[in-house]
């Protein structure tokens, strides 16, 4: 029998160019009959909190659009509560998912989220974190999926006391985290990989 450790790491691959067969689907005409729900609608009509819509690009080095990219979310409720099985001291909105997934348009590269805008966060040492949506973003080229968070540009008291925000030491950079309403209930989010405009990722 051989030993365990001498197996290696198998090497990381792209997502594409089967990405949406195996996760969208219905936008390559698979079982499209059905309309299958692509996961970008995370909060019911029930849903506590500011229903809103959060849209945006994800740009290449030359600035064009991303149009065969995959976004998904992760946020918390309007009272800052993470929908968990983990979790027995509180209890998440259960007319909220949490989780979203969206994909690039063909045509335009725009993606969006029909969700609530989210709570502050109460981390265990009795700090908060300010209202924020974690993002993940993965396409064809891209060997590792990319993780970042877009905070609201309208919460600045909170943002100024936010413990990541706090941590980055480019302050000008933080600009590229943020979500800008541009029209009631609609917050833009445009996510650069590279250049000057180049938005901030996390290491997770």
């Amino acid at each position: 029998m051989r030993r365990l450790d001498r197996f290696k790491e198998t090497p990381s691959q792209t997502a594409g160019p089967y990405l949406h067969i195996g996760c969208l689907p219905s936008k390559v005409g698979i079982n499209s009959p059905m309309e299958m729900n692509l996961g970008n609608v995370l909060a019911s009509e029930n849903a506590k909190g500011q229903k809103i819509t959060v849209g945006g690009k994800v740009f290449d080095g030359k600035n064009s659009p991303i149009k065969d990219g995959m976004v998904e979310i992760w946020q918390a409720d309007a009272d800052g509560i993470y929908k968990s099985n983990h979790s027995k001291s509180y209890q998440s909105d259960p007319n909220f998912n949490g989780w979203g997934r969206s994909c690039c348009d063909f045509e335009t590269g725009l993606w969006e989220f029909k969700t609530i805008k989210p709570g502050p966060i109460m981390l265990e040492n009795g700090q908060f974190m300010a209202p924020h949506i974690s993002f993940w973003f993965v396409a064809r080229g891209v060997n590792l999926g990319l993780n970042t968070r877009m905070y609201f540009s309208d919460e600045e008291f909170l943002n100024k006391s936010d413990p990541v925000l706090k941590k980055i030491k480019r302050k000008t950079k933080i600009k590229t985290l943020m979500g800008i309403e541009i029209t009631p209930n609609y917050y833009e989010f445009n996510i650069y990989l590279q250049g000057s405009s180049e938005t901030i990722f996390f290491e997770i």
